[in-house]
């Protein structure tokens, strides 16, 4: 599937999401919904790179210390997940940094904490058309 636009990923990964969450519930660790999301992904087809290296570069340097990118699917769709209570303002300039950074255009942060899977995804776009 690698000619899907960003947004048909993104569709994928919510309904996946959404499937997990009602299955495991809210309240596990982060690393296991990342990977549980992980193999969702790829049994639906989908090409997943789980804590991809993101380096920075300022100042005419590289820096390899950037971050980590908890998934990136497709090499379109950068996601990042959380399993807190509430998600924070920070939380989403996070992700847009993150986008900026890569040059990805649509990410989704995604709180596997919410108590309702819904009200914890959130679209976060870097110069793609809603």
């Amino acid at each position: 599937m690698p000619n899907l636009p960003e947004n048909e990923i993104a569709k994928i990964a919510v309904d996946a999401a959404f499937h997990i969450h009602q299955e495991l519930g809210p309240g596990l660790l982060e690393s296991v919904y990342e990977v549980v999301l992980a193999r969702a992904l790829e049994k639906r087809g989908l090409t997943v790179v789980r804590q991809k290296p993101v380096p920075i570069f300022y100042d005419g340097v590289k820096f390899d210390e950037g971050f980590r990118a908890d998934m990136v699917v497709q090499n379109k769709l950068l996601i990042e997940l959380k399993s807190v209570e509430t998600i924070a303002p920070v939380h989403k300039k996070q992700l847009l940094t993150y986008l900026r950074l890569t040059g990805t255009r649509l990410g989704l942060l995604i709180n596997f904490g919410s108590s309702v899977i819904r009200n914890g995804i959130f679209r976060v776009v870097n110069g793609l058309a809603e």
